[in-house]
C-alpha cells in the first residue's frame, strides 16, 4: 500500500547504523544502504528523503544510545572508577568488530571537507551532550577537591581525548595502547 512501510523501521536502522558505523557518512552510498538493509532504495527515498535525512535519523538513535551507556559508565560510586569505566567504554565502543568500526561521529566529521550543516551540529550536539555529562560526574561531592583543573576544563578535555583515541585507533589498532592512555589523563586529572 502506497505510504505504508513494508519494512520494520528498528530493524532497518540498526542495520544502516551499522553501515554508517563502518563505512562512515561519505563513503556510504544509498545503495550500500538498501544492500545491507534489504530494503529497496526507492523505499528508502520515499520514508527519508535522502542519504543526509536517512543518517540523522539514524545518528539520533546512535547519540541516545551513546549518550545513556556513557552516563551509565560514569555513574560509578568512585570518581577515578567512574573516569576508567567510561574510557573502556569509548575504547570498547570504537574497537568492536573486525575491522573496528572505530568512531561514529568522528569518522564523520573527519570523511569530508564539506559536511553539511545539519550534519556538523548533530555531531556537536553529541560532544556537547558528552561533555555535559562528564561535567556533572566532576561537578558531584566526591569529586570536589580530588581534579586538578576546574571540573568544566576537566570534561572538556576527557572529550578532546576521546577524538584522540580515536585516531590513535586507526593508526595502531592497539587496544591495549589506548587503555595506558587513557588511564594517563585519569591520573593526570585527578589528585
Amino acid at each position: 500500500m502506497v505510504g505504508v512501510r513494508q519494512f520494520d523501521e528498528s530493524e532497518m536502522l540498526d542495520k544502516a547504523l551499522a553501515v554508517f558505523w563502518q563505512q562512515g557518512y561519505s563513503n556510504t552510498t544509498m545503495q550500500d544502504l538498501a544492500a545491507a538493509t534489504g530494503v529497496q532504495r526507492g523505499s528508502l527515498y520515499n520514508a527519508y528523503g535522502d542519504k543526509e535525512s536517512l543518517f540523522l535519523r539514524v545518528f539520533d538513535l546512535y547519540k541516545e544510545r551513546y549518550v545513556g551507556q556513557m552516563k551509565d559508565a560514569l555513574n560509578k560510586a568512585e570518581l577515578r572508577s567512574a573516569l576508567r569505566q567510561f574510557f573502556v567504554f569509548a575504547i570498547k565502543s570504537m574497537t568492536t568488530g573486525m575491522p573496528s568500526r572505530g568512531c561514529l561521529s568522528t569518522k564523520t566529521a573527519l570523511g569530508t571537507e564539506d559536511l553539511e550543516e545539519p550534519i556538523r551540529c548533530a555531531i556537536r550536539e553529541l560532544i556537547d551532550d558528552i561533555e555535559a555529562a562528564v561535567r556533572e560526574r566532576f561537578s558531584r561531592p566526591d569529586a570536589v577537591g580530588r581534579l586538578r583543573v576546574d571540573p568544566q576544563q576537566a570534561a572538556a578535555l576527557v572529550v578532546t581525548m576521546t577524538r584522540g583515541l580515536v585516531v590513535m585507533e586507526r593508526v595502531y589498532r592497539n587496544e591495549k595502547r589506548l587503555r595506558a592512555t587513557a588511564d594517563g589523563l585519569v591520573s593526570l586529572l585527578l589528585k
